[in-house]
């Protein structure tokens, strides 16, 4: 990934942040014999331990020949997405000014490299699937919880999906927010956005600030 140092994340809280909040990652591998890539498109779970370790788990369709085609400890990349969108130069004061302004896309993303391990296993599965429910059900007024399934119905599911652990060796992290522009020109930009109600791509531009800004921070 092009990484200029004004667009680079260094902050793994971020980071975890931006993954946790656009769990649907898409995973890149090695086609079998090796003549190209395959992607998965997946929702993960981060899990962050005190001692530095990330992992992401997830879980795929017993159908799904991923987890019996990939090598055991192969090098796999999982790429998340966060806010992003269109900028027009209309937004910016400085286009009326000098006209000299063009359109760009704003955008965050995330890059999980490390190695994929299958997890063939009901109780690594049933797991993965009890913390992705409390995640996601979290904001729901009456969460839904795994034991209101029937557990015989919720048993026959488990067995038809297995689970998947990548063990994460680096994050790399982008976020292309108007850092470079002048001040003005970013808060037109941001003020365009909520106007045309992309909220967290704004919100997202306000949290980086400046070059500057990044630059003392």
């Amino acid at each position: 990934m092009y990484l200029p140092a004004a667009f680079a994340e260094p902050s793994a809280e971020v980071l975890h942040r931006i993954v946790r909040e656009n769990a649907l990652g898409v995973l890149l591998r090695r086609t079998p014999d090796d003549t190209g890539f395959e992607a998965e498109h997946l929702p993960f779970l981060l899990d962050a331990t005190a001692d530095g370790r990330t992992r992401l788990l997830a879980h795929v369709a017993g159908a799904n020949p991923v987890w019996r085609e990939v090598g055991e400890g192969a090098r796999v990349l999982v790429v998340f997405r966060g806010a992003q969108g269109y900028i027009s130069p209309s937004s910016y004061p400085g286009k009326h000014e000098t006209h000299r302004r063009v359109p760009t896309w704003a955008y965050e993303v995330v890059h999980a490299h490390g190695t994929i391990h299958v997890r063939d296993d009901e109780a690594f599965v049933r797991g993965v699937v009890a913390r992705l429910t409390r995640q996601h059900e979290a904001a729901e007024a009456v969460p839904w919880k795994m034991g209101d399934a029937p557990a015989d119905y919720l048993a026959e599911q488990l067995a038809h999906i297995v689970g998947i652990e990548i063990r994460v060796d680096r994050l790399d992290g982008k976020r292309k927010l108007n850092q470079h522009h002048a001040a003005a020109d970013r808060e037109g930009a941001i003020r365009w956005l909520e106007a045309t109600g992309q909220v967290g791509l704004a919100r997202a531009m306000r949290e980086v600030g400046g070059v500057a800004q990044t630059a003392k921070a």
